[in-house]
Formats: structure tokens, sequence, C-alpha cells
């Protein structure tokens, strides 16, 4: 009997002084908390987007304690989050412009197609992998929703082939920009503004061979435009959000029909 009760005994003997010294080390090496680093990460949403430019809420919260960062950055609190912090670290009020989520591609079942029949991993990604994708535009939406995967907030749908944002669910967390393989998506400001819908850098030739609404950079946008806010480069329009005031003659003149209205 002894022969088995002492083994036994040993080991529980070892147990109790490990978890003892377990206890003593995490009392004395324990790193003290920043109260202030714990104050302001309760303050923020936990949405760990990283679109603050920091790593996740975390990372955020420890730069606004220690004067690395300004109120602001989180897209997701937005500015009630904003002004709460900004109140908490007796700083001004933070400015924050509001923005949105817009996928640069119109590239719908109906206005192009596939080059050839994908068939494994419904990602995107794995698509985009596989001898530059199946799209007859390799610029364009692959469909395969890795972007609304992404989305926390219902923000994003796939319809007839090519992604679309619900402007009223977006918080602008980045989380899409980040998942699409081929960049189509860019957070744009929450104002009336002009936007273009395409991404493709080819030449005019060569996108309506592939696209029926694809920009072919022939610069009636450009030349319209009364407030130098739309220029064509590498044979695609870009619109600079700064300077345009959403009057929509860009949009009018588009024989593509690439360019909307958003805000």
């Amino acid at each position: 009997m002894n022969d088995i009760l002492i083994p036994i005994l040993i080991v529980v003997v070892i147990g109790l002084l490990s978890g003892l010294i377990l206890a003593i080390a995490s009392i004395v090496m324990a790193v003290p908390k920043d109260q202030k680093t714990e104050d302001i990460r309760a303050m923020l949403p936990g949405a760990n987007c990283g679109a603050c430019g920091f790593s996740g809420c975390d990372g955020y919260a420890k730069a606004l304690a220690t004067g690395e960062a300004k109120p602001g950055l989180c897209t997701v609190g937005g500015k009630d989050v904003a002004d709460q912090i900004s109140s908490y670290l007796g700083v001004a009020a933070a400015s924050m412009e509001p923005h949105m989520s817009v996928v640069r591609c119109l590239g719908s079942n109906d206005n192009t197609g596939n080059r050839v029949n994908y068939e494994g991993i419904t990602s995107c990604a794995a698509a985009a992998a596989v001898a530059g994708g199946p799209t007859n535009c390799t610029y364009g939406c692959i469909g395969l929703g890795d972007c609304m995967k992404a989305c926390n907030y219902n923000a994003l749908s796939v319809r007839n082939g090519v992604a679309m944002v619900e402007p009223k669910n977006c918080v602008a967390c980045g989380m899409c920009l980040k998942a699409c393989p081929r960049h189509l998506l860019t957070l744009v400001p929450v104002k009336k503004q002009a936007v273009v819908l395409c991404s493709s850098c080819e030449k005019g030739a060569a996108v309506m061979k592939v696209c029926k609404v694809g920009c072919i950079g022939c610069m009636r946008c450009e030349k319209t435009c009364k407030y130098d806010a739309i220029h064509v480069t590498d044979f695609l329009a870009h619109v600079d959000s700064e300077k345009c005031v959403g009057c929509g003659e860009c949009v009018s003149v588009c024989p593509r029909h690439i360019i909307a209205l958003k805000g």
C-alpha cells in the first residue's frame, strides 16, 4: 500500500510547491497595469480593425496614453469616441471627417465575363492566384466575396457578380480594403462628390474588349471639370475629393457611365 501512496504524495507535494512558486512569481514579476491605457481602451469599440494605423485597439490605446497618437483616428468609433477620449486626455476635440468604402468596379455579369471557368476555393484571393484570376478584366471584381466576409457590419454584398457597399452600414474600418486581392475598394469622405467606379489601367481599346463600362481614358471628364478635380493618369480617371464640389458635370459627359455621385 505504501508503495502506491508514497509516489502519489510526492507528486502532490511537487504540484503544490510548483503552484506556490508560480503564484509568487506572478506577483513578483507582474507588469503593473497602466490605468490610463486601460481607461482609454475601454472607450474604444474593440473592432481591432487596424484602421487607426496601430495594432488594434490595444495598440492605439497605448499610443494615446503615451502621447504618441492623437484622438480621432478610430473610424469605427467616430466622432463620439474621439470626443470622449479628447475630454479624458484634456486636449482639444479631434476633428473627424466620416468616410465610407467604395468599390471601384462596375464589372457585373451584365458588363463583363470570365475568360476561364474557375473551380476551387470560394475566395477571391485563391482565384486571383490561379493564372491571374478568372475574369476577363484582370483589374475587375472577382465576385467571390472576400470583402463581404471580412466586413463585420453587414455593409458589403455581392450582387450579379460584383461587390457593392451599403453606405449606411459602413463604418470605414478598412477591413474590406485589406481583403480584396485586387485592391478595388477605397475610402472616400462622406460628402457629395464624384467617384470613378473603375480600376482598369489598360488602354481604351483593350478595355472595350473585356468590359462594357470600363474607363477608356478619353479625358472628357478632365476637360469638363471646372475645378481641376479630375485627371486621367495611366488611362484611368482619378478624382481629387478635396477639390470636387459634386457638380456632376463629369458624370454627365462620361461615355462609359463609370463616374457616379456619392454622398
